[in-house]
């Protein structure tokens, strides 16, 4: 089902949980705020609020809105785990997608754009799985840089950048850095999967962190 509940504060947890993601799919413990919520389809942590070992329960990975009709919920507690994100180039780069309940304008585009117009949700959410996901570890592909449109991510000294404007804007959990030269020619890893980069090309428009923080 998609759902979304607005989180309540985390003041319960003695230090910060396991739900921040970066743009490789991995969860991490920080304690910068995210700008987005998803999921992955149920429930990854146990009772004392640590991760399990599942990093998924289904192939819906979703991107939500933090608020959403004035609903709350109480962060990792009895039913799936809410998952942060800092903005939608982050979480596209990790295999998620929009939500189809809280942001269904956005969905509608972005399946609108994606390749081989899949005929519903099921058939796209297929396509993703299997460019996020390798035996737990996360493929990259191979692509020119000057090929790829804004808000594609990429891996350059083992960390993740964003293409935005002709240049290249380091990642961080806190926001991007100051802007890098873009070798168009440079062949690089990209870790935004080859059909979410697809959408991006056919017109999808993701929110910047920057963008979140002004709806803030």
């Amino acid at each position: 089902m998609e759902r979304n509940l607005k989180p309540s504060s985390m003041s319960r947890a003695s230090r910060p949980l396991q739900n921040r993601v970066d743009p490789f799919g991995e969860l991490r413990a920080v304690t910068d705020r995210g700008g987005l919520m998803g999921n992955r389809g149920g429930r990854l942590h146990r009772d004392d609020r640590t991760l399990s070992g599942s990093r998924w329960k289904t192939k819906h990975w979703l991107i939500c809105v933090c608020e959403f009709k004035g609903r709350r919920r109480d962060v990792w507690g009895k039913y799936y785990t809410e998952l942060f994100f800092l903005d939608e180039p982050t979480a596209l780069a990790a295999g998620h997608r929009p939500c189809f309940e809280c942001r269904r304008q956005a969905a509608k585009a972005f399946i609108a754009a994606f390749p081989g117009a899949p005929r519903g949700i099921e058939a796209m959410d297929e396509a993703l799985h299997g460019e996020r996901v390798d035996i737990r570890r996360k493929p990259l592909w191979r692509a020119r840089l000057g090929d790829l449109p804004d808000a594609a991510m990429i891996v350059r000294d083992r960390g993740p950048y964003a293409v935005r404007s002709g240049k290249l804007l380091p990642w961080s959990f806190a926001g991007y850095g100051a802007p890098a030269r873009l070798d168009a020619d440079a062949l690089v890893d990209v870790l935004t999967p080859l059909s979410t980069v697809a959408a991006l090309k056919s017109g999808y428009k993701p929110l910047w962190s920057e963008a979140l923080k002004a709806q803030r």
